[in-house]
């Protein structure tokens, strides 16, 4: 059976910014499910911020093995009922990449449980994407460094918790390093947090970064989530005391206590 992707996309930028339509005519959500198709073994929808309930139903999520997230200028519309429905079907096993800006979304915040912040500064620089983790699947016939031409710069420090493993740290023309490509797990579900992909340059064309998407959703596939059906549990109630606790030998209460016997 195929691995079920679902690409959130704002899809705002494609329409107030004409650079922005020009690169991506038909959404950045559907350039991104494109290059998960590329792969059979994947299936992908869309969705977007316009639709009802974001798109993000419980119904649809319940179908949706992994959730790609992109978001930027409109973090504060995301309704906070929307984003605890995702972090419950996260920690029941739902798999979740957040891409590039993304980072400031309430649902990643909400997982890392930190500000998620960092510097920043847009100037058209290069891009040199290390990957530092070759074993990891995420990197999978990647070459030693993909080499972006223009992007945006994210730099550190990135206050997110510290990842369970880096797969990728970026370089840019600038000077500065950053903590590009991360891990994490949240309850049965897997997070991966990937930097590139600024709107005004056409970086989800670039086939290496492609790859990687492709790689990340197979890797965040949980195909048999432990907690699946746990994680809204109520607590339950004991009816009855345990069994008095007995033990051989004297008593090691004061006399007229009730004790071991």
């Amino acid at each position: 059976m195929a691995i079920r992707a679902l690409v959130w996309g704002e899809n705002i930028h494609e329409h107030v910014n004409a650079e922005v339509g020009r690169i991506y005519p038909d959404g950045m959500h559907e350039t991104i499910a494109a290059a998960l198709r590329e792969d059979p073994a994947l299936e992908a929808e869309t969705a977007t911020l316009q639709e009802p309930e974001h798109g993000l139903s419980e119904a649809r999520l319940e179908r949706t093995d992994v959730l790609l997230w992109w978001g930027h200028r409109a973090h504060g519309d995301v309704a906070d009922a929307v984003v605890e429905r995702v972090a419950n079907r996260i920690w029941e096993g739902m798999g979740l990449l957040v891409l590039h800006s993304g980072h400031f979304s309430k649902i990643f915040k909400r997982l890392m449980g930190a500000p998620c912040s960092l510097k920043w500064r847009e100037a058209g620089e290069r891009e040199r994407l290390w990957v530092i983790n070759r074993n990891h699947p995420i990197a999978q016939g990647l070459p030693e460094a993909i080499e972006v031409p223009s992007t945006e710069m994210y730099g550190e420090p990135f206050t997110v918790p510290e990842p369970d493993e880096t797969v990728f740290i970026s370089w840019y023309e600038g000077g500065e390093v950053f903590r590009s490509g991360m891990t994490w797990r949240r309850g049965a579900g897997r997070v991966f947090y990937f930097a590139p992909g600024h709107e005004t340059y056409p970086i989800y064309h670039q086939p290496e970064i492609r790859q990687v998407l492709r790689n990340a959703v197979r890797w965040a596939y949980n195909p048999a989530p432990a907690w699946k059906g746990i994680a809204a549990a109520p607590n339950v109630p004991v009816d009855r005391a345990p069994e008095k606790l007995t033990a051989c030998g004297p008593s090691l209460h004061a006399p007229g206590e009730e004790g071991f016997r």
